[in-house]
C-alpha cells in the first residue's frame, strides 16, 4: 500500500513538473538550442535538489552536504508551487491575450468596386488618323505592329504591386507563451523572495489577552511569551536563535514557554545555533515541551541540551506556580519511542479548582485537554499554513490553524510560529511570537 502511494505520489509531482516544462521551456523557445536545454536542466535539477535537501536533513547526513542542498533544493519547493499556480493562471489569461493581439493584427477590408479618388480612364482619339482621308495600308500597318512589339509596350492593367514584406519576429503563439510563462516567473520570484524576508528578518511580536474564570485578581496581567517552531537547521542558523531570544527578551515576560520544533537537526550539528536559549530571561523562568522534530532529531539529547541551557522541560509534567497550574505533555510523535503524551501523569492528581495552563505542541490534543479541565492551552506545530494555499489543507487537518478559540470550557491558543520549516519563506502566514496577557474576571 505505501509502495502505491508513493508512485501515486511521484506520478503526480512528475506531471506537474512535465506541464511546467511545456509552459515554460518547450512553448517560450522556437526550436531546441541553448535555451531549451539550460530551462530543461532547471525544471529536472530542482526537484532533484528539493528531494536531495529532505533526504539528507533525515537521513543525518553531513551538516555541510545538508547546508549546500537546503538553500537551492527548499527554495524550489516554494518557488515552483507559484510558478505551477501562476501558469495554472496563466491558461485563463492565454485564450484572451490571443483574442486582442488578433484583433490588433486584423486588417481592415475595404469595399469591392471602383475607389472614389481612383482616377477615370479614357481614349483620347488620334487626330492625324481622322484627319487622314486614305486608308492605312497593309504594310504601313504591319510596320505598325512590329514596332509596338519592338517597343514592349503591352495591353493591360498598370504596374504590378510590390509583394508584402515577410513577417519578423516571433509567431503570436510564441509571443503569448513568452509574456504569460514571463508573468508567471515574476510573479513566483517576487512572492518567494517576500516571503524569505519574511522570515530571515524574524518573528513580529503578536499580543492577545486571554480571561481565565479560575485565575486570581493578583495575577491579572501575568505574561506569557509563547514561542513555537523555531526549526533552527540547515538554513535558520545561530544568527536566527539570537534574533527571537532578543525578541523574546525585548518584551520582558513574566515566564516564557517554548511549545515544540525548536530543532531540525541533531545536538552534534546544531548545538552552537542553540547557544542563544541560554539568554532567556524571564521572572518565572523558561519551559520547555517536545514538538515532532524533536522526535526526528534525537528528543532526549535535546532535553538535556535545553536543561543545561536553562529552560526547564515538562515531560509529562506539571508546575505549581504561585497563582496557576502550569504543565507540559509531550508530542504525540514520542509514542513510537514509547515517550508519547501522558494527561493523567501530568493532571491527573492536581487541584482543579486552580487555573491550569497546558503546553502542548499539537494543536489536536485540544480534546485530552478538555477532558481534563486545562483552561488554556497553547500549542504551534500549524506555522499558520506558512505557504498559502496550503493553510487550506492545514486548517482541514487541525482544529484550529492559528489564533484563540474556545472548545467548552478549555481555549486554545495557536501560535503560527517563529521560524519556518523546509523554504524559509512564509506567504499568508506571517511569523509571530505571542504574548498571551492572562486577564482575571475576578478583577
Amino acid at each position: 500500500m505505501i509502495i502505491v502511494f508513493v508512485v501515486l505520489v511521484l506520478a503526480v509531482f512528475g506531471g506537474l513538473h512535465w506541464y511546467v516544462w511545456r509552459r515554460m521551456v518547450r512553448d517560450t523557445t522556437a526550436r531546441p538550442g541553448v535555451a531549451r536545454r539550460v530551462g530543461t536542466a532547471l525544471v529536472v535539477g530542482g526537484p532533484f535538489l528539493m528531494f536531495a535537501a529532505i533526504a539528507s536533513e533525515r537521513g543525518g547526513a553531513p551538516f555541510w552536504l545538508q547546508q549546500v542542498l537546503a538553500w537551492p533544493g527548499f527554495l524550489w519547493m516554494a518557488f515552483s508551487l507559484y510558478l505551477l499556480l501562476g501558469l495554472l493562471v496563466g491558461e485563463v489569461v492565454r485564450p484572451l491575450l490571443r483574442r486582442v493581439l488578433e484583433r490588433r493584427s486584423t486588417p481592415a477590408v475595404e469595399p469591392v468596386g471602383v475607389r472614389e479618388n481612383t482616377p477615370v480612364r479614357t481614349r483620347v482619339p488620334d487626330l492625324e488618323a481622322e484627319s487622314s482621308s486614305e486608308p492605312e495600308t497593309s504594310s504601313e500597318a504591319e510596320t505598325g505592329a512590329e514596332a509596338e512589339a519592338g517597343s514592349g509596350a503591352k495591353p493591360g492593367p498598370g504596374p504590378a504591386e510590390k509583394p508584402k514584406p515577410a513577417a519578423t519576429g516571433p509567431s503570436r503563439r510564441l509571443f503569448v507563451s513568452r509574456v504569460v510563462g514571463g508573468a508567471a516567473a515574476a510573479a513566483a520570484v517576487g512572492t518567494v523572495g517576500y516571503g524569505t524576508y519574511g522570515v530571515l528578518r524574524g518573528p513580529k511580536v503578536k499580543r492577545v489577552t486571554v480571561p481565565l474564570a479560575k485565575l486570581p485578581r493578583s495575577a491579572h496581567g501575568y505574561r506569557i511569551a509563547v514561542v513555537s517552531d523555531v526549526h533552527l537547521g540547515p538554513v535558520l542558523g545561530r544568527g536566527f536563535a539570537q534574533k527571537v531570544v532578543d525578541t523574546i527578551n525585548s518584551t520582558q515576560p513574566d515566564l516564557i514557554a517554548v511549545v515544540g520544533d525548536l530543532v531540525d537537526g541533531s545536538v552534534k550539528d546544531l548545538g552552537p545555533a542553540a547557544a542563544p536559549l541560554a539568554q532567556l530571561k524571564a521572572r518565572h523562568g523558561s519551559f520547555f515541551v517536545t514538538g515532532n522534530h524533536e522526535y526526528f532529531s534525537g528528543a532526549e539529547e535535546w532535553v538535556a541540551r535545553v536543561r543545561e541551557l536553562g529552560l526547564r522541560p515538562l515531560e509529562n509534567a506539571r508546575t505549581e506556580l504561585a497563582d496557576f497550574d502550569l504543565a507540559g505533555v509531550n508530542d504525540v510523535a514520542g509514542e513510537d519511542e514509547g515517550q508519547g503524551p501522558d494527561f493523567v501523569k501530568a493532571l491527573g492528581d492536581r487541584d482543579r479548582s486552580r487555573a491550569c495552563v497546558l503546553l502542548a505542541h499539537q494543536p489536536v490534543q485540544i480534546h485530552d485537554s478538555v477532558e481534563h479541565g486545562v483552561d488554556l492551552q497553547l500549542s504551534g506545530h500549524t506555522h499558520g499554513g506558512q505557504l498559502w494555499p496550503g493553510s487550506l489543507i492545514a486548517d482541514q487537518a487541525n482544529p484550529t490553524l492559528a489564533g484563540l478559540e474556545r472548545y467548552g470550557d478549555t481555549q486554545l491558543y495557536v501560535s503560527r510560529g517563529a521560524g519556518a520549516w523546509g523554504p524559509p519563506t512564509r506567504v499568508g502566514a506571517p511569523s509571530d511570537i505571542t504574548i498571551v496577557e492572562l486577564a482575571s474576571r475576578q478583577a
